[in-house]
């Protein structure tokens, strides 16, 4: 049997808590020094132009330059696209509004609010999020400029000046991804999978070898794990691939960041190893190289043996949970040889995106979500126009910038705006006006300053989500005092107003959204996981009676919508770390156990997908009718044991044991009765013992 011995200290008031915490967060990873590299180059020449150029809002320009590098070329293309899109329609409402209102104060007072309202509901209803918030911040920052007591030509001409700055800005940092992109041509998010599993491989084979974990090895799956799956989530959403092997990676992405996070754990204690354990080890080191080499050279990994249930003895139960996952990975790809056959092709077509989420009219969660931003963005623009004090309207844009739907994600960027505003602006932005540019002379003494500060600042982005919205605050702080203007700036007050205006728009929010209709991110990520279940449930009888065309829809309208229920749920997991209280240790065992069901049910997902197929008869799927009465009561069985795990997480009693053990069994009778099999029964039985397997371990637990 092995012991296990925590190597790390327990507590989390240990004093080494912070320095651990920071050690963790800024530690070097794959990829790492190449992102920030494309960050850094990005900004500084966006900020050498417009100081060379003197084009206005240089600072806006060179903030975008320096966050918009992508894991992808298609995602950096795609967030070029939207931000200048979101930005021209940001100007032009803007633009139009001022001219209805103007020269009416109270008009003005009431567009401002009615125009808050319509930002906050569009950043929670519409399908695409970023245009939202691009839209919304444009006419933001220029709230302040049509209040002044200026001609309407320059108020025009500094709000074209606005979208034309952070619009090239932008072509800027694609220009460096294209000239970045000439050095590598791989498979960036295959590449970042298999890196992923070589990690825990070697991880594994140290321990089977009882050679000591040395700390390379320890810092490099535990950056993977901090790093997270977020970014090869997003190569994946942007990317131009065809449905099926969409939902296949997502699946695998969530599997094998699964892996990583138990091989992370795992990495944290000191073992004692039996001599069975040490052999186990080994094995599943052999299974992830395999999977590893099929998937770099795009095949789909073959099945392989279950793990045993002599096997559960283990006195290490993270290798069991290991064992289980890695188990799942080659069940994603069930029916497929290749991963070439669902590669994106150059004909190929999307399904056309709606504008709006599919509840954007139905929930009231959206008009909640609005009200709340605009209570607080207009309180603050009611107040510093109240005291005439222009200098805190950032108090606005902190509204807009922290906004979330839950008190976790909001609090968490709530505070480390403010942290980065405190370093970005208080201590190196007053410090260099103090100490460092009165002795600068030229744009050359200027580089190295920018560069000193922005090279840190994108090391801090490239961290995991508990600490890159500091590093963007760092930059956007230092940004707004350098780069507004074409000379040093000698007077202190404009960072004093920004820091103002953030305490003032912090505080605003915590109003706005800690006291009214508050909701606990761990609340929302129960009642999402909750969702998911229901819906899976319902996708587990489909297809209903109806025209083919209105099945096939509804069909692929309710996996897109499971698809994003999942990424909710892991979202406001994520958002869980970052809420205390006295009920945190049950919400963090919550979160774990959560986090580690929504893999399997991923999996799940993917087989009644297939399975879907054989219930609808599609042409190449059609089975005897003996066997087809047998899958529709094994999938109604399916459906109602989901549905009873929905109903128990609610605090419901469920509506009666289900055997899907004797559905399965009978399915499989059945199918060995029929007079010729073939392979694609033997596909059939293969899926729904799959499934059998995910609700029996999913019941157990």
């Amino acid at each position: 049997m092995a012991t296990l011995a925590p190597s790390i200290p327990t507590s989390p008031s240990s004093r080494s808590w912070l320095w651990e915490f920071l050690k963790e967060e800024l530690a070097p990873y794959p990829g790492r020094f190449y992102l920030v590299a494309r960050m850094v180059t990005a900004a500084t020449l966006v900020m050498i132009i417009c100081m060379t150029f003197k084009t206005p809002y240089g600072a806006y320009g060179g903030v975008y330059a320096l966050i918009l590098s992508r894991e992808s070329l298609g995602d950096t293309a795609d967030a070029v696209k939207t931000i200048a899109i979101g930005f021209v329609f940001g100007a032009a409402y803007a633009m139009l509004g001022a001219l209805l209102v103007v020269g009416d104060p109270m008009l003005r007072l009431m567009w401002v609010i009615g125009t808050l309202f319509v930002i906050f509901y569009a950043m929670s209803a519409l399908s695409n999020y970023t245009a939202a918030a691009r839209f919304g911040y444009l006419v933001v920052i220029t709230i302040p400029l049509w209040d002044q007591h200026i001609s309407g030509e320059l108020k025009v001409e500094s709000t074209l000046w606005a979208v034309w700055t952070i619009t090239v800005a932008s072509a800027i940092g694609l220009l460096i991804e294209l000239a970045f992109k000439n050095l590598t041509r791989t498979d960036e998010l295959m590449e970042s999978i298999a890196e992923r599993l070589a990690s825990v491989e070697e991880l594994l084979t140290l321990y089977a070898d009882g050679r000591p974990v040395d700390e390379a090895a320890k810092a490099s799956i535990t950056g993977l794990a901090l790093a997270g799956m977020s970014r090869l989530r997003r190569m994946l959403n942007h990317g131009a691939y065809a449905p099926h092997y969409g939902e296949q990676m997502g699946a695998l992405v969530a599997l094998v960041g699964r892996v990583v996070d138990i091989a992370a754990n795992l990495a944290q204690f000191t073992f004692q190893i039996a001599a069975e354990d040490r052999e186990r080890m080994r094995k599943l080191a052999k299974r992830i190289a395999i999977i590893r080499e099929n998937l770099v050279r795009g095949s789909a990994p073959p099945a392989m043996d279950p793990v045993g249930e002599r096997e559960t003895s283990s006195g290490v139960p993270l290798l069991l949970e290991m064992e289980r996952t890695v188990a799942l990975i080659p069940d994603v790809f069930t029916g497929s040889a290749s991963l070439d056959a669902f590669a994106p092709s150059p004909t190929a077509h999307s399904r056309p995106k709606t504008w709006f989420v599919p509840d954007a009219l139905s929930n009231s969660e959206h008009i909640k979500f609005a009200l709340r931003g605009c209570l607080a963005g207009s309180l603050c623009y009611i107040i510093y126009n109240a005291i005439d004090w222009t200098g805190l309207s950032t108090a606005v844009t902190t509204c807009l910038l922290t906004a979330l739907t839950t008190v976790g994600s909001s609090r968490q960027k709530q505070v480390l705006r403010f942290a980065g505003a405190l370093v970005g602006g208080v201590l190196i932005g007053f410090g260099a006006q103090v100490y460092i540019l009165p002795y600068l002379d030229s744009i050359t003494g200027f580089t190295l300053l920018f560069l000193a500060v922005t090279i840190p600042a994108a090391w801090i982005i490239t961290s995991g989500p508990r600490l890159s919205y500091f590093g963007i605050q760092v930059a956007v702080a230092f940004y707004l005092i350098n780069l507004q203007e074409f000379k040093a700036q000698t007077s202190l007050s404009l960072a004093r107003d920004r820091v103002a205006g953030i305490l003032l728009g912090l505080f605003m929010m915590w109003l706005a959204f800690d006291q009214l209709w508050g909701s606990s991110a761990v609340v929302e990520m129960k009642r999402t996981f909750i969702s998911s279940l229901r819906l899976l449930a319902q996708l587990v009888r489909e297809p209903s009676p109806g025209k083919p065309r209105d099945v096939i829809e509804r069909s692929y309208s309710l996996r897109e919508t499971i698809n994003s229920q999942f990424d909710k749920t892991r979202a406001q997991a994520d958002a869980v770390l970052f809420e205390f209280g006295p009920s945190r240790p049950q919400d963090l065992a919550l979160r774990g156990r959560i986090v580690s069901w929504q893999a399997r049910l991923r999996t799940l997902f993917l087989a009644r997908i297939a399975l879907w197929k054989y219930r609808f008869q599609l042409p190449g799927f059609e089975v005897p009718e003996a066997v087809h009465t047998a899958q529709q009561e094994f999938d109604e069985r399916v459906a109602q044991d989901i549905d009873n795990l929905a109903d128990r997480l609610e605090g419901k009693s469920p509506k009666g044991q289900v055997d899907v053990a004797e559905a399965a069994d009978r399915l499989e009778q059945t199918i060995r009765a029929s007079s010729s099999p073939g392979d694609r029964l033997e596909t059939l039985l293969s899926l729904s013992r799959t499934t059998e397997s995910l609700i029996e371990s999913l019941d157990r637990e």
